[in-house]
């Protein structure tokens, strides 16, 4: 099957026009996303609307400022205006002000007010995600009344799966399914068949923990409420999804010392992914200065016992392995609300406990090898250091990252490369001082 990029390239616009009506919508978007912008334009334009529109949702915010860019102003108007609240609100809250102003100029005044709701809310907030265009029922409303006002009103809404309902005061009392109201009888109250035990958030609490709270319950639609506890949105599945996906993939990167891209990794220059880690490596040759001034205060240690140099490597790399691999756990753990900063004590002893088990266990492992080729007093140095250097590894490891998010920096900025930096330091104090403390030197 020829692929898009050779149809966009030839110009082909029967051809593209056959390969777009034949393919997935999410097909559809990963291959534009793949493009360049230059040759994205054609083919979105040749989409029919509504197929337009889907492609576009699917995108991240940098493909739709781009694919906007190649619109005309009544297309682009549209395809803005036919957006759910809480797409057309992330996607403006990510353009430059100049594009954002021309986007929300020509919206409807109704589409306009609410994105610009929307907009008013924190970012990051749950307010930010959630949509205003929901259907909520009252608890005094029989079920053959919900069903007709959902059959009037649900075609605007997000989804007519989970339903709030509210007393007359627009104060949440619970949620009723739509399975619920279709297989109860027509004359049954919507209070008698709601549920109370109900999760929420309000509109400034953190879009992640709503997203992690909704997958932990198993919810379909999450109610959003203001501060006087009304019900002014409910956030959706799908954006949760994206929350999460979003959040995880930030935290990956940033723990493998790098600055996430934002878009489509085809659609980023040589230049933007080099950008993206330079300045991380730049900070990371920066603490290695600390392992080369280490290395210089024990020169005279290293002249009169060369040996010692063999083992640097082998010292250095274990104990930053050790660190990595208890920083990954803390942060994971952390992420999806298993562990919080007044766990701190249970984590450094838990930590202090494994690090010692895997030293010794290393330092069991090498000993007689280390014995039999450089003597009895390199292994004991190698075997001491592997225990105290384990040990301390997964206590930075394990605490770092805890303290990191306490002070509200991103607990995954202090991670494997920073962790590893600082325990190749470290380590190598610890290693040089029970060498001379062996040797006598």
């Amino acid at each position: 099957m020829t692929d898009l990029a050779d149809l966009a390239r030839r110009a082909d616009l029967a051809g593209l026009e056959r390969w777009l009506e034949e393919t997935p919508i999410r097909a559809i978007a990963d291959e534009l996303a793949r493009l360049a912008p230059a040759d994205r334009a054609v083919p979105f334009r040749l989409l029919p609307r509504d197929r337009a529109l889907a492609v576009f949702e699917a995108f991240d915010p940098y493909a739709q400022q781009e694919a906007l860019e190649g619109l005309r102003d009544d297309r682009f108007r549209q395809l803005v205006e036919d957006m759910d609240p809480d797409d057309r609100a992330r996607l403006v809250g990510e353009l430059p002000a100049s594009v954002a102003t021309r986007v929300l100029a020509g919206l409807s005044n109704r589409e306009r007010a609410m994105t610009a709701a929307l907009l008013g809310y924190p970012e990051e907030s749950a307010g930010r995600i959630m949509t205003p265009e929901f259907v909520s029922l009252p608890d005094s409303m029989t079920v053959a009344e919900a069903l007709e006002r959902i059959r009037r009103v649900g075609s605007d809404a997000e989804t007519v799966y989970m339903l709030p309902v509210t007393d007359n005061q627009r104060q949440l009392v619970g949620v009723v399914s739509l399975r619920q109201l279709v297989l109860s009888p027509a004359d049954a109250r919507v209070g008698n068949l709601m549920t109370t035990d109900i999760h929420h958030v309000h509109v400034t609490d953190d879009q992640e923990a709503a997203a992690r709270l909704m997958q932990e319950a198993d919810a379909l639609a999450l109610p959003v409420l203001d501060s006087e506890e009304r019900l002014v949105g409910v956030i959706t599945v799908d954006d949760a999804m994206e929350v999460l996906e979003a959040e995880d993939t930030e935290d990956l990167v940033l723990h493998g010392a790098s600055r996430p891209l934002g878009r489509h990794y085809l659609a980023v220059s040589v230049f933007g992914l080099a950008r993206s880690r330079a300045l991380w490596l730049l900070v990371l040759i920066l603490a290695a200065a600390l392992t080369i001034n280490v290395l210089q205060y024990f020169e005279d240690t290293l002249e009169s016992v060369v040996t010692l140099a063999l083992f640097i490597p082998l010292l250095i790399d274990t104990g930053g392995n050790s660190g990595a691999q208890a920083s990954t756990v803390v942060v994971r753990a952390m992420a999806v609300g298993e562990l919080r900063f007044g766990d701190l004590p249970r984590v450094v002893w838990r930590e202090a406990r494994v690090g010692l088990l895997l030293g010794t266990m290393l330092a069991a492992a090498g000993f007689l090898p280390v014995t039999l080729l450089f003597g009895a007093d390199i292994g004991v140095i190698v075997s001491t250091t592997l225990v105290l250097v384990c040990t301390w590894a997964t206590l930075l490891g394990s605490t770092l990252p805890m303290l990191a998010n306490r002070l509200g920096v991103d607990p995954a900025v202090v991670s494997a490369p920073i962790i590893t930096t600082l325990v190749d330091a470290t380590g190598l104090v610890l290693y040089f001082l029970i060498a001379r403390a062996v040797l006598g030197l």
